[in-house]
């Protein structure tokens, strides 16, 4: 009798990729599983089809001469799929493949032991601490190693023991029907160890609740959103195992003058209108403390930028620095005397083209497009 096409069997086309053949063999052999059709010959024997199909199409070298030359290409001691059937060895490794941790999950290995978790620390700095780098301390809670039992979870005197069950190695196996599931030893929680006398402080868990103390460091140039890594510092591990890790995420504070843009730092100056149109010099702060002095040209209009050239920020783990970027605005005069406003407005009625060409400029230009409107 005639083999049944491969792609017929598990319902897919001959373009089909991984996933699809994977979600196609998921659903039939969990459809025919011996173990759902029980004392049914023909869904044993379907199921025998399913997993043959599979073991040729998953495997990109197989699939490529099974396209080429069908079933012939496994014929003849060709190494095919003939000795993959239902119970071979090849099929426990698919079954594994596609269906992970269904029914007991993957085999694991070694101890059961559960490394402690990582924590966050959120924490908020001024730009000058960025700027300056900052030594802090910083107090955590979470769980710390037993100090009564060192650790261990058994109380003095005693020591944990080998799990008798799973013999040391915190999972279990059991058949279930044509499958070897295997499982967390209950037991011993995974552990792979007993505790039959625990410490009264931990009530064997090998860890207990404090608040610790922390020395941090923050270097200089540290970005908005850093991440600083604290090997060893987050819970401790259950029973001895290594700990976790501790994650500081550092925000910075906006500042009420400057503006950081990476390396740069960015001011806005308001200017009077007088020192920008006659010229003259201000003092512009910078973050290391000392003013610096800058000379307005005559005639600076809003927009205008200065480049102080390294009073910047630092950058992180050089000694380099960027620049300061100074943004004129000029300011209007508000509140005016009336001596004052009389002195504007006789330099308004002598005010030309000369000293506003900007303005005049503008309007001139207005005008002639109001004038092409009207022809």
């Amino acid at each position: 009798m005639a083999k049944q096409d491969y792609y017929e069997t598990l319902g897919v086309n001959r373009n089909s990729d991984e996933d699809a053949l994977k979600s196609a063999y998921r659903k039939l052999a969990m459809k025919y599983h011996p173990d759902r059709n029980p004392d049914d010959t023909n869904a044993e024997h379907r199921f025998k089809q399913i997993n043959e199909a599979y073991d040729v199409l998953k495997d990109p070298q197989k699939r490529a001469a099974y396209d080429r030359f069908g079933h012939e290409a496994f014929e003849g001691g060709m190494g095919g799929a003939a000795g993959a059937g239902f119970g071979g060895a090849g099929f426990t490794d698919i079954f594994e493949e596609v269906f992970g941790d269904f029914m007991g999950g993957r085999r694991s290995g070694g101890s059961g032991n559960q490394r402690g978790a990582d924590l966050r620390f959120d924490m908020k700095i001024s730009l000058q601490e960025a700027f300056r780098g900052r030594k802090t301390t910083i107090s955590v809670p979470g769980s710390v190693a037993c100090g009564t039992c060192s650790g261990t979870g058994a109380a003095s005197g005693s020591h944990p023991t080998t799990c008798t069950t799973c013999r040391g190695h915190g999972r279990v196996r059991a058949q279930q029907g044509f499958f070897t599931v295997e499982r967390t030893c209950a037991a011993c929680g995974g552990t792979g160890r007993v505790i039959e006398d625990p410490c009264i402080d931990c009530h064997g868990s090998g860890r207990v609740r404090k608040n610790r103390s922390l020395s941090v460091t923050i270097p200089a140039g540290v970005e908005d959103g850093t991440r600083i890594r604290l090997a060893g510092e987050g819970e401790a591990g259950v029973r001895g195992a290594a700990s976790g890790d501790l994650y500081i995420f550092l925000s910075i504070e906006d500042h009420p003058i400057f503006y950081r843009d990476g390396a740069a730092i960015q001011c806005e100056v308001p200017l009077p209108m007088t020192t920008a149109a006659l010229g003259g010099a201000i003092e512009v702060p910078t973050l290391d403390g000392p003013a610096v002095r800058v000379t307005i040209a005559p005639g600076t209009q809003t927009g205008t930028r200065y480049r102080l050239r390294g009073k910047g920020m630092s950058q992180l783990h050089s000694s380099a620095r960027g620049d300061l970027y100074v943004d004129v605005k000029v300011e209007t005069p508000v509140n005016l005397t009336a001596r004052q406003k009389k002195l504007l407005e006789e330099f308004s009625h002598n005010q030309s083209e000369a000293t506003s060409p900007q303005s005049t400029g503008f309007f001139e230009r207005c005008k002639e497009i109001w004038e092409d409107l009207r022809d």
